[in-house]
């Protein structure tokens, strides 16, 4: 599997790519700066691309508009942002295009590496992962939420996370018809239409949640 990095701190750049290594994913390039990171997906047109937001020469959006770019070129080119912090603004850009896997995690979660590299395979296969810490902001932040019962709450962040209903149910001590039950209350009391397709609702979800 083929995979390009873009990260400005040499330390995690290069233990990005050894670890990757590791586990038999080929790093074709790994970037330090915005600038060099279009050209990159475009050039190689990887599997999944592992990005830093806040990439040189500014710091700011670099690495997500070079994503976004290559997304538009690349459609469904399978992006995970890894970030140092929550920021609510960039996984909403992320999710206005669902084509193609997307993820969003917090750099500390790659010192679990088994988590870390489960969210690279699940991103490049289509699949859809985000840090718990950004799904418990993102649902912090709608008054609709309001709505649902703690547990339902619960049952909400999981699907967020990208858990298919018989990992809820095993997480929850519950079965999975409870599971269903409870995800078609959550979709009814937010005014969504329930769906069949783990990537597609997780999507739909946190692009209600993350909405203007």
């Amino acid at each position: 599997m083929r995979v390009v990095i873009a990260e400005d701190l040499t330390l995690l750049r290069d233990g990005l790519t050894r670890l990757l290594e590791a586990f038999d994913f080929d790093v074709v390039e790994a970037v330090d700066n915005g600038p060099d990171l279009l050209p990159a997906l475009l050039e190689h047109r990887p599997d999944v691309a592992i990005i830093d937001v806040r990439l040189p020469p500014t710091h700011t959006d670099e690495g997500l508009k070079a994503a976004i770019a290559a997304r538009a070129a690349i459609p469904g080119l399978p992006v995970l942002v890894l970030s140092q912090h929550v920021e609510p603004l960039y996984a909403h850009e992320l999710l206005t295009d669902s084509n193609g896997g997307v993820g969003y995690l917090l750099k500390e979660r790659v010192s679990d590496v088994e988590q870390f590299v489960q969210a690279v395979h699940q991103v490049a296969s289509g699949g859809t992962t985000f840090d718990p810490e950004v799904v418990t902001q993102l649902l912090a932040r709608r008054e609709p939420l309001r709505a649902l019962t703690p547990r339902e709450q619960e049952v909400l962040r999981h699907i967020a996370e990208g858990r298919s209903n018989a990992a809820i149910a095993s997480r929850l001590f519950i079965t999975e018809k409870v599971v269903s039950k409870h995800i078609n209350n959550i979709f009814a009391k937010l005014g969504m239409p329930p769906s069949d397709d783990d990537n597609r609702r997780v999507l739909a979800v946190l692009m209600f949640l993350d909405a203007a």
